[in-house]
């Protein structure tokens, strides 16, 4: 196992689900994050998606020490150095590549690859991560890919992300092979654009009592 999984590992030890953020307001970031954090969500996934997203990093981790703050959507080292510069505590791909692995064992910056096949698997496996984010989920079979991926792979613990929802949710945490699952479905775009930070809130509440 490489140092950043196990470091990856030990960033999630007992967290069920990460909130997938999209945001396209830094100004939403900090009031955001506490809404999340209230609702009992410390480890947090802004994706590089937009213009908006390493400024609401670096204003995240520096507002608010007790959450962990990481980059999504990193698919090369430029994008693992910049979320690193802007305060990132790991990183979350929805791939992997060797020169990715590499760039993010140089910067100390955890991560989390991706896969969706034996294939993938086996290709992460081989550069040291047994703990993968599962990607796209439902798209690439959901729930009855990962009980067919955990015969040949009993090791490997996944990180179900997209399509997973509140509907899905208890079915997905009731694997195995399982840690945890990740999610946009805890930050609505409607919630945000309104400022109901109370409303996101009792969405992760919900989340957590599943």
């Amino acid at each position: 196992m490489s140092d950043g999984c196990a470091k990856m590992k030990r960033l999630v030890d007992g967290v069920r689900v990460i909130p997938v953020i999209v945001i396209e307001r830094a100004s939403d970031a900090v009031p955001m994050a506490k809404a999340l954090l209230e609702g009992g969500m410390r480890v947090l996934e802004v994706t590089l998606r937009s213009a908006a997203a390493l400024p609401a990093i670096e204003a995240m981790a520096r507002a608010l020490p007790d959450a962990i703050v990481g980059a999504g959507t990193v698919l090369n080292r430029d994008d693992a150095s910049r979320a690193r510069a802007a305060g990132a505590a790991f990183a979350v791909s929805p791939g992997y590549t060797r020169e990715l692995g590499a760039a993010c064992a140089e910067l100390g910056l955890p991560l989390l690859p991706g896969a969706a096949t034996a294939t993938e698997v086996m290709t992460a496996l081989d550069g040291g991560y047994d703990f993968l984010k599962f990607f796209p989920a439902e798209a690439s079979g959901g729930i009855a890919m990962l009980k067919s991926l955990g015969g040949p792979f009993p090791g490997v613990a996944f990180c179900p992300t997209g399509g997973v929802s509140s509907g899905n949710l208890e079915n997905y945490l009731a694997l195995a092979n399982v840690t945890c699952v990740g999610g946009s479905w805890l930050t609505p775009p409607d919630l945000v654009r309104r400022g109901d930070w109370a409303a996101v809130t009792t969405l992760c509440r919900s989340a957590m009592r599943a």
